[in-house]
């Protein structure tokens, strides 16, 4: 029997700070307009009383909101120092998880410390044309599921089913949709486990028990009106958009996983060659289904199932085994050849954070001071506009370059109508909000072009808003107590 082995821990800790120094820290940012609204909205009730369904839909089916809510309570400490000392915990569990999945895979100290430095550097890394990366630099609930899915996978190739069990629970309790994957991948290490020829069975019994995991409300029909406007702004969801670099981000990983399958390997123990085997149909049938999903508008309303997420865990696998077999073999007698590796990674890595938020601080504490005009107008409207105060922004904020993809909800604590980008997201998981969304994004398409005579007929169509933030100069006549760095925050109750 193995001596079990210590965790390292002060080196995990160093690695966790130099990820947070590599990849950033950005709050409310992308998918976080979303999950962080519910969490706040839990912690003080009267947030948010116009439009809540827009990030509702997600809530509902997770413990994440709760979650923050409570350690905020208990803790005295404001949301968003919560959400950024979940952060670095989700960023540490991340890499305790890639340690554990290293550390069943490889002999060598070299090949361990190898994958943890490679997957420190890139950790932000996109998993091919998914819209995922592995692990944001910001806070959702797949920031949690992420680490939970990998100590899963590790206890599964312990064959430690209990905790297996216990893993999948609570992935499912904080992100259902990414448990799936994680169900489906558990059935195909059982059958691999019953049968040698379990590689040419799992795709009847694994995708059966997936259908069972399926929401309500699938229909085998074409998407239509506001809905399939919401379906297509999201083109990864179909493979006939994908490129050949998409198809090679696909592909060319199960190849070289199929050769660390069969390649027999120095330096590595069984788990390697069995985490290495279960991408592959994993994999395979994924993209199998996605072509399935992609072959007629008929599966349109099935496209949301987003079967290519899968390659969001093939692809964390993928960088820790090939980084691992790197170490083994290159670096064996010239130890410098990490460092030549690692560095230009964690460079470029960095340089390209920096330049997906040019506007913004790397790191972005809470309440540090930000040269953001976007940043800066939001907060205070926080300090400044009543807790119920609903606003109408332009429907496509989210893409005006000052704002660095940062959420009008989730830093302003205020409601809003529906934007056309980040909302129409939500939109195509959950149709029936469809009609909503596209009425409350084309009412504010060109907003921060409005005069006092279009926020007037704005007013009389939504009379629940009372604000509007505006990218440009206040219009005449109207009452605008912000107006600052070329925004302006106007109030609409007069009109």
């Amino acid at each position: 029997m193995r001596k079990q082995e210590r965790l390292p821990l002060l080196r995990l800790v160093g690695l966790t700070v130099a990820a947070l120094l590599i990849q950033g820290y950005h709050l409310g940012v992308e998918d976080a307009e979303i999950y962080l609204p519910a969490a706040k909205n839990l912690l003080n009730p009267r947030l948010y009383p116009f439009g809540r369904e827009f990030f509702l839909s997600h809530a509902h089916l997770s413990l994440f909101s709760p979650l923050l809510a409570i350690t905020a309570r208990v803790t005295h400490l404001s949301m968003d120092w919560t959400i950024f000392a979940w952060y670095m915990v989700t960023l540490f569990a991340m890499l305790v998880s890639c340690w554990l999945l290293v550390k069943a895979c490889f002999e060598s100290p070299r090949a361990r410390w190898t994958a943890m430095l490679v997957m420190t550097a890139v950790m932000a890394m996109p998993a091919t044309n998914t819209g995922l990366l592995l692990m944001d630099p910001y806070l959702t609930a797949r920031s949690l599921s992420t680490p939970l899915t990998l100590f899963a996978l590790a206890s599964l190739l312990e064959r430690q089913y209990v905790r297996t069990g216990v893993f999948v629970a609570l992935v499912a309790s904080v992100h259902p949709q990414m448990a799936a994957y994680l169900i489906f991948l558990t059935l195909l290490k059982w059958m691999h486990a019953r049968s040698e020829r379990a590689v040419q069975q799992p795709a009847v019994p694994a995708m059966a028990a997936a259908v069972a995991l399926l929401p309500t409300g699938f229909h085998f029909e074409p998407a239509s009106g506001p809905y399939r406007e919401a379906l297509f702004s999201r083109d990864y969801f179909f493979l006939y958009n994908w490129t050949w670099y998409h198809w090679l981000g696909l592909l060319a990983p199960l190849a070289i996983l199929a050769f660390f399958w069969r390649g027999k390997l120095r330096g590595v123990r069984p788990a390697f060659e069995q985490l290495s085997f279960l991408m592959l149909p994993f994999g395979l049938i994924s993209i199998a289904a996605a072509v399935v999903l992609a072959s007629s508008p008929s599966f349109e309303m099935f496209a949301r199932l987003q079967p290519l997420r899968s390659f969001h865990l093939i692809t964390i696998v993928f960088v820790l085994l090939f980084a691992g077999v790197l170490g083994e073999y290159l670096a064996e007698r010239r130890p410098w050849l990490i460092a030549a590796i690692v560095a230009p990674l964690a460079v470029g890595m960095f340089v390209i954070a920096e330049a997906t938020y040019p506007n913004s601080p790397h790191i972005e504490l809470p309440g540090v001071a930000t040269t953001n005009p976007w940043l800066n107008t939001l907060r205070w409207i926080r300090r400044n506009t009543p807790e119920d105060a609903v606003f109408a922004v332009d429907a496509r904020y989210f893409k005006d370059p000052p704002t660095d993809v940062h959420g009008f909800r989730a830093i302003s604590e205020r409601s809003s109508l529906a934007d056309y980008y980040k909302d129409s997201g939500v939109v195509s998981l959950f149709p029936e909000l469809a009609t909503e969304w596209k009425q409350m994004s084309d009412a504010t398409e060109g907003l921060n072009r409005f005069q006092r005579a279009d926020f007037a007929r704005l007013r009389a169509e939504y009379p629940q808003v009372s604000w509007t933030v505006i990218h440009g100069g206040a219009p005449t006549g109207m009452d605008c107590p912000y107006q600052r760095d070329g925004y302006a925050v106007c109030q609409l109750a007069g009109l």
